[in-house]
């Protein structure tokens, strides 16, 4: 007979007693992550390759209530991530829950898939997946030896769109759901869950200014709901995620877009 398991909070949202790392939660929707996770009971690592944007999330938290570290890192260096593990657990003990949300995207060139450089190239995929698969990889034996743990990795609808000029961006956020799901399959039977989430186009300043207008309305009209999406739309998917009440859903894709891509 299959041992059964009691849950151990089956409070909706309930992340009391719990660490998470966000990585890139100085800002946009990993600021978004960060605080929603405070908010939800979680002591919150906010790591960030801009410390100054990382310190002033964790103090937003503390001001709120809450518990949180900054750290400077850069998921493209292991030493880095290295080091900010080795502070969260100096600090707080444990790691509970890891989100990956740190990318390369507004810095790299949009453009046909011919214009793409090496060396860019070579960049999304260093930063976006081997910096994802390195920061899995330092938090993954702390989850096992406490039998628990949450791993979330962000990813975006563009792969589900397959957005033109943007190929080295888009490659790199549909090899983190193979990733995904092998490790939901490795992770599983210590108690721990890797899932994904596709944001759809969220409307942070950075895209405000970086998309037409016309484009814009174009995706508006494409969702089934016909709002702009902001960061705080990710928070409510995420902490389900992250909690117990998501025991039993892993190694699958989220996608948070007012239905733009459910066909």
């Amino acid at each position: 007979m299959l041992p059964h398991v009691e849950p151990q909070d089956a409070r909706p949202g309930g992340l009391e007693g719990r660490v998470a790392i966000v990585t890139g939660g100085g800002r946009n929707i990993g600021r978004a992550m960060a605080l929603g996770l405070a908010a939800a009971g979680a002591s919150v690592v906010v790591a960030d390759l801009d410390g100054v944007n990382a310190n002033a999330v964790a103090r937003e938290i503390e001001a709120a209530g809450g518990e949180a570290m900054p750290a400077t890192v850069d998921i493209g260096d292991r030493p880095s991530i290295a080091r900010m593990v080795s502070e969260a657990l100096d600090r707080f003990g444990h790691i509970d829950v890891l989100v990956n949300n740190a990318s390369r995207f507004n810095d790299l060139t949009r453009g046909p898939f011919q214009s793409i450089s090496d060396s860019e190239w070579r960049s999304a995929l260093d930063v976006n997946v081997t910096g994802t698969f390195n920061c899995v990889r330092a938090v993954e034996s702390h989850m096992r030896a406490r039998k628990w743990g949450r791993i979330v990795n962000v990813s975006s609808g563009t792969v589900r769109m397959g957005r033109p000029d943007f190929l080295h961006y888009v490659t790199s956020k549909s090899a983190l759901i193979g990733m995904t799901r092998s490790l939901a399959r490795e992770l599983g039977p210590f108690g721990i869950t890797a899932n994904v989430l596709l944001p759809g186009v969220v409307f942070t300043d950075d895209q405000r200014k970086s998309l037409a207008p016309e484009y814009q309305a174009m995706i508006l009209k494409g969702q089934c709901i016909p709002e702009a999406l902001t960061p705080q739309a990710m928070v409510g998917p995420l902490v389900f995620l992250c909690s117990e009440q998501s025991r039993y859903v892993t190694g699958q894709e989220l996608a948070v877009d007012a239905g733009l891509t459910h066909g």
